[in-house]
């Protein structure tokens, strides 16, 4: 049977998630193109706010993040705002029945 080109195209996808789950000790699963974790993240890090660097800038929050093997924390930063009215809502850790799936933050 021969593959056309676009066959390919998911193939490095499709191992770097069979990759995470064998490293995971199967820990996670991946459906409708989300990675699910079976456990939740632990408590989040309470974070001192530095002094921000300059007016405008705005304290984005830290997070955890799966490493493919665990939850490592990622601190939080200060980023400057796309425009005036611009609002951060912070990304956070979803639950739903195949597991703990990550919802980017973004500027709203």
């Amino acid at each position: 049977m021969a593959f056309g080109h676009s066959h390919f195209k998911s193939l490095p996808l499709a191992f770097v998630l069979i990759g995470l789950l064998v490293g995971a000790g199967c820990t996670a699963t991946a459906v409708n193109g989300r990675l699910y974790i079976r456990t939740g993240p632990p408590p989040v890090v309470v974070e001192r706010v530095p002094v921000a660097p300059g007016p405008g800038y705005v304290w984005v929050p830290g997070y955890y993040r799966w490493s493919g093997r665990e939850y490592v924390w990622v601190g939080g930063r200060y980023e400057v705002p796309p425009h005036a009215r611009a609002r951060w809502v912070s990304g956070h850790w979803q639950h739903d029945r195949h597991g703990y799936y990550w919802v980017d933050g973004h500027w709203r």
